[in-house]
């Protein structure tokens, strides 16, 4: 096999994600060089790479279906919103400006070369890329500007396969809208759909796949069934339901069950922190956003924050921040994690995100934090691995620090809480166990039993290794294979359109 071809999704969160891990997970494994690539993400999900920049965490993961570690050339282009209306722009890792839909316009021309010449540079080096698009190509209120989608397929001459989430409800209207909505040019690139989370009887489907392929033309390269078991590493905050479960909890190992409120911020970052903490038996973790979520926690984590300040108002009108003081007055075991851990100071003096000023911390740690620039990006590749991103900056702190980086004291522990700039910390393994006991024992859950022999990364690897069984069992490889190798193929039809 030898090029690249784009998955596009009808809505986001379709399953484009997974479905670009799958495939590369499969493609590694037979040996074939294969590299992921999405050029524009929007997510507060990041991670630091190892050429010292800043990806979404998806094609994170996807770098590691492929064996490889992550790097900028496989996002080029990434936006963080920190408002409604305003996102902070990441250009191969490094963040230039900080922008609304209109700004946009004025980095397009040089945000196009940018995708061109690092999705150029990967199709020299690898066998096959295999891009995923952001959102869904039918806004075509953005299509002048669409550096991701059919932008970039028309680009590049990419074929495009269209995945479809059956589990929202019309997913057949949903492939069908999306194709006929095109220009003609970007229709012609559409060359196959994927139906994904399916759950039944397929032969009930069948029909309307029938009749699909007859009214577009296109075929149906497979149904994707629903795998409760692929939860790791959402791709953004659609992945974070107030009140919902993280992961699947599995039985305790003890006679107790260990309960886990993550607070559901509102500009939340890096949600995924608290995923280490699912992947424990007996540990039980959901997303909280209202103080009576708390009150029966034996553990809160508060985590990372892409708009530190204008969350830290939201915990005070919602109730939250007054449980977090009465938990830690009653010694109630609490984690903030980045932004969170920065919410736990006793002032923080912003003149960079929010340009707020100094402002009250929640005061449960002897921390003070100013933001400044540039941006902290920071791996830590061992014993203790983890990744910083954030402006803050310790300027004081009173309390003992929690651990230690290279031999350098990093965040804070006081009593019954903690607070890190490093995320990732929890898919440390042992030190994911020490901690989880010394929680225990605060929260009086004696009987709690901590696991001896769960791995985050090979549970992360299991995951993988489901998506590319899955993609190798349910999709059509000769059709896909033929796609990669010939491109779209040329007798596609065009649907009408009222445009």
């Amino acid at each position: 096999m030898k090029g690249a071809l784009l998955v596009a999704g009808t809505t986001s969160d379709a399953g484009k994600s997974v479905v670009v891990a799958g495939l590369c997970r499969m493609l590694a494994r037979r040996g074939i060089k294969v590299a992921p690539f999405k050029a524009q993400n929007m997510s507060n999900n990041s991670v630091v790479t190892l050429d010292g920049g800043e990806i979404g965490r998806a094609q994170a993961l996807q770098a590691r279906a492929c064996g490889l570690e992550p790097s900028v050339r496989f996002n080029p282009i990434l936006l963080k919103p920190g408002s409604d209306r305003r996102s902070q722009l990441v250009v191969r890792g490094r963040a230039v400006d900080t922008v609304g839909a209109k700004d946009y316009f004025r980095h397009r021309q040089q945000l196009r070369q940018v995708v061109a010449d690092e999705l150029a540079a990967l199709r020299a080096e690898f066998d096959v890329v295999i891009c995923e698009g952001a959102g869904s190509p039918a806004e075509i209120n953005l299509r002048a500007t669409d550096l991701a989608n059919m932008g970039l397929a028309r680009a590049a001459d990419l074929p495009v396969l269209l995945v479809g989430d059956i589990d929202r409800g019309g997913v057949l209207a949903h492939l069908f809208g999306t194709v006929a909505i095109l220009e003609p040019e970007d229709q012609q690139l559409i060359s196959g759909f994927i139906i994904n989370k399916f759950c039944g009887d397929v032969d009930l489907l069948r029909p309307g796949i029938d009749q699909l392929a007859e009214l577009t033309g296109r075929p149906t390269l497979g149904v994707i069934p629903f795998a409760e078991e692929l939860w790791l590493d959402a791709e953004d905050s659609l992945g974070t339901v107030a009140d919902a479960p993280v992961g699947r909890s599995r039985p305790p190992r003890g006679k107790e069950w260990l309960t886990v409120a993550a607070i559901r911020l509102p500009r939340i970052s890096n949600s995924t922190d608290v995923e280490a903490l699912a992947c424990e038996p007996g540990v039980s973790v959901r997303w909280a956003s209202d103080p009576a979520r708390l009150a029966g926690a034996d553990l809160v984590v508060l985590p990372g924050s892409k708009s530190t300040v204008s969350d830290l108002e939201w915990l005070r009108r919602s109730g939250i921040a007054d449980a977090l003081t009465a938990r830690a007055q009653a010694g109630g075991p609490i984690l903030g994690i980045c932004g969170g851990y920065q919410m736990l100071a006793r002032t923080i003096t912003d003149r960079v995100e929010s340009e707020a000023g100094t402002v009250d911390g929640l005061g449960l740690l002897d921390l003070e934090i100013e933001f400044a620039d540039p941006k902290v990006l920071r791996r830590s590749d061992g014993p203790l691995r983890g990744y910083e991103i954030h402006h803050g900056r310790v300027r004081h702190s009173g309390d003992a620090p929690w651990l230690r980086l290279h031999g350098v004291p990093e965040g804070s522990v006081r009593g019954s809480i903690w607070g890190t700039h490093l995320h990732g910390v929890l898919e440390n393994d042992d030190f994911r166990r020490d901690w989880l006991r010394m929680v225990a024992i605060r929260a009086g859950r004696t009987d709690f039993v901590v696991a001896e022999d769960i791995s985050v990364a090979a549970v992360r690897d299991e995951q993988l290794d489901l998506l590319a069984d899955l993609m190798e069992k349910h999709l059509d490889l000769e059709t896909l294979e033929r796609l990669v190798d010939t491109g779209a193929p040329t007798d596609l039809p065009v649907l009408r359109t009222t445009r």
